[in-house]
């Protein structure tokens, strides 16, 4: 081929590629403006919203962060369609890549997906809320956010654990702060000397003194045990979920005082904490005495205003 021709070839393609070059950089600086003004009012949507979730007290708190999330990635999902339409991009095409792509991308993050399905059922069947203590297999602690991938808590000592969604989905789970009354009971050793209707009315008493701020039920106090040199009772109550730390241990402290008062410095031979099996019968003295169900355990947890009851994640 001549070197003219060549040339001339040459000279062909550059104005060729100059004029598309003219024609697509307006496209594109387009493009990028929308990509700018969309990922900025993604940004501003997000936090204009939270404000507004702040402000009214009819959307839980445990939904308003997803809610966030899916409200932000609408609108960058949106600013991408519109910026690669704007530079020819056909949606046809665009959808079958995706599909592709999203099949492949699905195969790969099957974990990732599954934290998402765990996310969404969490969010619809509410086993636990923001603010709730939990406790699963692993780990325990305060709720402090729920998202469509993963779970925020805080442990007691303060530690902060990242929670995927699968992890807490499918293992067993116990929530501290859901339902509105939790039993306390204390086995106490005294002595054998002792009599058993002194013994009782020092307890009894200790409850009532110590307890009334929290106290759902009048206290039980019975005779569990009967040895040669001491005999083991047992006292018992509800108290409001929320003021079960404070009860554990001012009862406690108040049964030793109480017993130190009323039977001049003799003090119990011990005090311990019971928490009676699920599977033990004794827990109960009466049909009346048994749990029954409440719309606390269901959905909508009752009000702290309207029945005193306080929620607490680390009661």
């Amino acid at each position: 081929m001549p070197l003219t021709e060549t040339l001339e070839s040459s000279q062909t393609f550059l104005r060729t590629l100059a004029a598309q070059a003219a024609a697509f950089l307006p496209n594109l600086v387009v493009a990028l403006l929308i990509l700018a003004i969309g990922f900025f009012l993604a940004g501003r949507l997000a936090l204009l919203v939270t404000r507004a979730f702040g402000a009214s007290a009819k959307i839980d708190q445990t939904v308003r962060g997803p809610l966030v999330a899916i409200v932000r990635y609408v609108v960058i999902v949106m600013t991408l369609i519109i910026a690669l339409g704007q530079v020819g991009v056909q949606m046809t095409s665009l959808l079958a890549v995706l599909g592709a792509a999203g099949l492949a991308v699905g195969l790969a993050l099957q974990g990732t997906l599954t934290n998402i399905a765990a996310g969404i059922m969490l969010l619809w069947l509410r086993p636990f809320r923001v603010g709730d203590y939990i406790e699963t297999q692993n780990f325990s602690g305060t709720v402090h956010e729920i998202g469509l991938f993963t779970c925020h808590l805080e442990t007691f000592d303060g530690l902060f654990v990242f929670a995927p969604n699968s992890t807490l989905w499918n293992v067993w789970m116990r929530n501290h702060s859901r339902a509105a009354s939790r039993l306390l009971a204390w086995s106490v050793t005294v002595p054998r000397e002792v009599p058993f209707e002194e013994a009782r009315e020092v307890l009894v008493d200790a409850w009532r003194r110590e307890g009334a701020d929290g106290r759902l039920s009048e206290p039980v106090a019975f005779l569990d045990q009967l040895t040669p040199d001491a005999q083991v009772l047992v006292l018992r109550g509800r108290v409001r979920e929320g003021e079960t730390a404070t009860a554990q241990r001012r009862i406690a402290e108040a049964i030793r005082l109480r017993f130190t008062e009323r039977f001049g410095g003799a003090e119990p031979k011990a005090i311990q904490r019971i928490v009676p099996a699920d599977t033990d019968p004794s827990r109960y003295l009466g049909a009346d005495e048994a749990p029954s169900a409440s719309p606390v355990l269901v959905n909508d947890r009752a009000d702290a205003a309207s029945d005193g009851v306080v929620a607490s994640p680390k009661g």
